[in-house]
């Protein structure tokens, strides 16, 4: 893999801090996470440890005061090495951006550096059991009451929900008023075991890829939280505070697909250089040559416009129809080039030992979370 414009001597010097981690620290931990569900609370400490956690956060609050290319070199150094455990997309590039954007400084000094060392894992409860992609329409009610606030509700398919002790919740504080109704709460649910009155987290999901990922329902019963953890400090802000960092969100979505993309390639190639059918290598076949050679067209294609996109976001120019474009475009692809080159692994393409299989398995949903992508072409569509 070429070096990316956005890519300096910094960012690349943290993806290789990333890579070591991952590969000798976490790697060797993935078939126990998987068993388990989620990855272990020392892990992240041992993320935050080396500065994995909370890249971009200003260094005053604990994070590393880099960048989005930095989150970006370590999503990448995490796909590549095939220790998919930890969740630090959602961790540091969504919920530690909706504290640094909104919450109070007291807050942020009182929350951020507790993230950045992975002693508080953050979750962000969006979807519920019967909204998906429409937000303006979710169920969780937050009720003032003084000081405080009421949340009653359920939520699912929350990643690392199984784990997070700060949860940034997506409620309806005026049920009559649609989008301009919603409002983000952040909630401080205790360690696992030891949750506040009023929530309780639900079984951990079976999912069909991402086995050692934490992916959790969660219930909220009167859970009452401060009136001043109302990100935004003004009831009804929520939608727009959503629309503000989802770009962001869905270029960290097409960060990951991009990694699997040219992972895919990668292992492929590698493969049929190795592997040996009527009499020669795979590679030799003209079949095979010509998929890999449209496979990486097609991986060429996509990291430049991916690369495009960081620079764009890096220097705030990045659009929500390009971040968009860019999350179902490139998932797209991804899943696309995955499936023809599981193909050219013949029945090991099958095999969970082979990280081709994972790719296939663990990158089938980057089409559906962080908005499905018939939900990006009909934002696209409006645009037009």
């Amino acid at each position: 893999m070429s070096r990316s414009s956005w890519a300096s001597d910094d960012v690349e010097a943290l993806r290789e801090l990333a890579t070591s981690f991952f590969t000798n620290e976490a790697l060797p931990r993935e078939e126990e996470f998987a068993a388990q569900g989620f990855p272990s609370k020392d892990m992240w400490q041992a993320a935050g440890k080396i500065g994995l956690l909370c890249a971009s956060i200003p260094e005053e609050y604990g994070g590393g005061g880099g960048t989005f290319a930095h989150e970006v070199a370590i999503i990448e150094a995490q796909i590549r090495t095939g220790a998919g455990a930890m969740a630090i997309i959602v961790h540091a590039g969504i919920v530690a951006h909706y504290i640094n954007a909104y919450a109070t400084e007291e807050q942020k000094r009182r929350w951020l550096p507790r993230m950045a060392a992975g002693d508080l894992v953050g979750a962000v409860a969006m979807t519920e059991p019967g909204t998906g992609s429409d937000l303006q329409n979710v169920a969780t009610k937050a009720v003032r009451d003084g000081d405080e606030y009421v949340i009653s509700g359920a939520k699912t398919f929350i990643t690392n929900g199984h784990t997070a002790g700060l949860i940034v919740i997506v409620a309806k504080t005026d049920t009559a008023q649609g989008a301009h109704g919603v409002s983000l709460l952040v909630a401080e649910v205790g360690d696992l075991g030891h949750e506040v009155p009023g929530f309780q987290r639900g079984r951990v999901l079976k999912k069909v890829g991402q086995h050692s990922t934490d992916t959790a329902e969660l219930f909220f019963d009167g859970l009452r939280v401060p009136a001043e953890n109302l990100l935004g400090g003004v009831e009804g802000q929520g939608f727009i505070q959503l629309m503000v960092q989802l770009p962001q969100e869905r270029l960290l979505v097409a960060a990951a697909g991009m990694a699997m993309l040219e992972a895919a390639v990668d292992h492929t190639v590698a493969y049929t250089k190795q592997r040996e059918a009527f009499g020669r290598p795979l590679f030799k076949l003209q079949n095979t040559r010509f998929e890999l050679a449209e496979c990486a067209t097609i991986a060429r294609v996509a990291r430049v416009f991916f690369d495009d996109c960081v620079e764009k976001h890096l220097d705030g120019g990045l659009d929500a129809t390009t971040a968009s474009m860019a999350k179902y475009w490139i998932t797209d692809r991804q899943t696309e080039v995955i499936d023809r080159c599981v193909q050219l692994h013949g029945g090991y393409g099958y095999m969970l030992e082979y990280p081709i299989a994972r790719l296939f398995a663990d990158g089938r949903v980057q089409r559906i979370y962080g908005g499905a992508n018939e939900i990006m072409k009909e934002l696209i569509a409006r645009s037009l």
